[in-house]
């Protein structure tokens, strides 16, 4: 039984893992634009949402463009770790 467990805890934090190493290429740069904009935004006296969101969108779309591969390749990897552990557990 406490083998299952700690093969579960061990999935659960690679999962995690993964998750957070696919999202931090959209996360980080989409944060700093934020950031940067804010500032301006704050200097300027301009609320205006349209000159936050679409500077924001303009570089998710780039860093999907330029890391979406590697994203999905590490993810596909994770999945198919996964399931090659299928047969482990049920033994």
């Amino acid at each position: 039984m406490t083998d299952n467990a700690d093969f579960f805890v061990g999935i659960a934090q690679q999962a995690l893992w993964v998750t957070a190493l696919a999202a931090a290429p959209f996360l980080i740069p989409a944060l700093m634009v934020g950031l940067l904009l804010g500032m301006v935004q704050a200097a300027t006296s301009i609320n205006e949402q349209t000159l936050t969101f679409v500077p924001k969108l303009v570089i998710v779309a780039v860093v999907a463009a330029l890391f979406g591969g590697s994203i999905i390749v590490l993810i596909v990897d994770f999945t198919r770790e996964i399931f090659a552990r299928i047969p482990d557990l049920l033994l």
